[in-house]
């Protein structure tokens, strides 16, 4: 496995880095304060073709391998300082776009892809209810068939995007009494007769990423869009979990990087005592740790796009990064206050932001401790 750049992807991360300094800051400090999710910034990206890059070129994607695509995303994270935006972008390509890819059919493909990628269409992920916690598949959303589809009745929570979003990629059951091999995958339009999207829910951090319910009232969905066969639902799922824990937050990978950059610069450049910060080993301590785990996090990320690449079975790679990743921005997040002292906790000087964002990590696509469990039940413990 070598993760090193090649030139042209140096040369594409250099210019998705560029682009993202350029384009997509633009009043994070008060976007993150109002919540509001930039939709111009979004449109910026759709058209750089952000989006579609590791989409066949005939959906109106650029058809990169997984590794070139995660070198891509890192540098959009390393560029753009808005955590709640890079995130709902990852989260479009991996939860939305990805099954469509991989589970859609051609007309399916066809119809949706396009307007994902060039922003005409917003995308979300509704599998999460209230009563079904770490158990995915308990799943009270039903989908009674009738002719020509099926009528589609319940709520789902803490959806990222939900309440902006055209498209709703929603699983229900089919069949409670069959439990996991009665949910079925759906393609859901948002302004269908009988959906409801609920507002914005006020949240800690990644608030530039709406998140609220969306609740679906004897919602008719063509047999057309069924997403697969009746009953596919959670194969569905467990395969698109590969890619969405692998990289749903890759561009944190990137918000790393630039974050302990900004830390070493502001650490030779903050003197006390005469003399600059970097000297005391309280502080450069935390910097090495800041370094390790931001090099752990890459590779595990890289990892798991190099198995994807390779055609292999990602599931523990994918916990396994989701984990890291998840668990070393909220440290370091936690580090870089520390080592800023004042400057670190005031919103000004955009420090602390971070730490608010990183919480997320640790608990959206799955807890820490739900990846612990799976990483141990693979091992066959």
């Amino acid at each position: 496995m070598d993760f090193g750049c090649t030139p042209a992807q140096q040369q594409l991360w250099d210019d998705v880095l560029q682009f993202a300094r350029d384009q997509l800051c633009e009043d994070v400090i008060a976007r993150d304060r109002e919540g509001i999710f930039p939709r111009d910034a979004w449109q910026k990206g759709a058209a750089k073709g952000i989006l579609g890059l590791y989409i066949p070129s005939q959906y109106g994607g650029s058809g990169l391998d997984m590794v070139t695509t995660i070198h891509a995303m890192e540098a959009l994270g390393y560029g753009c300082t808005d955590n709640g935006f890079t995130l709902a972008v990852n989260g479009q390509m991996w939860a939305v776009q990805e099954p469509i890819l991989h589970f859609g059919t051609e007309a399916q493909k066809m119809r949706y892809l396009p307007p994902l990628l060039d922003g005409r269409m917003i995308g979300a992920h509704g599998m999460t209810e209230r009563d079904s916690g770490s158990n995915a598949f308990a799943l009270q959303t039903v989908a009674r068939k009738v002719e020509g589809g099926y009528r589609l009745s319940g709520e789902k929570v803490y959806i990222g995007m939900g309440p902006i979003a055209d498209l709703i990629l929603a699983f229900a059951t089919v069949n409670p009494a069959r439990g996991r091999w009665g949910i079925t995958a759906f393609l859901v339009d948002a302004r269908a007769e009988g959906v409801t999207q609920g507002a914005p829910r006020g949240k800690m951090g990644l608030r530039t990423n709406p998140m609220g319910e969306i609740t679906f009232e004897d919602v008719f969905v063509a047999d057309d869009d069924r997403l697969g066969p009746e009953g596919a639902g959670a194969s569905i799922f467990n395969a698109a979990m590969q890619y969405e824990r692998s990289f749903i937050f890759a561009s944190h990978v990137g918000s790393m990087a630039r974050q302990l950059d900004e830390t070493v610069r502001f650490v030779n450049s903050r003197e006390v005592g005469g003399q600059p910060i970097s000297r005391y080993q309280s502080v450069t301590n935390r910097l090495a740790d800041m370094k390790v785990r931001l090099e752990t996090a890459r590779h595990f990320l890289y990892r798991a796009a190099w198995r994807l690449d390779q055609g292999d079975d990602a599931t523990l790679d994918a916990a396994m990064a989701k984990l890291v990743i998840g668990e070393n921005f909220l440290r370091n997040s936690e580090d870089a206050i520390r080592i800023h002292g004042g400057q670190g906790v005031l919103t000004d000087y955009e420090v602390e932001r971070d730490l608010r964002d990183a919480m997320g990590g640790v608990i959206y696509s799955g807890t820490s401790d739900i990846q612990r469990n799976l990483i141990a039940g693979l091992l066959g413990s």
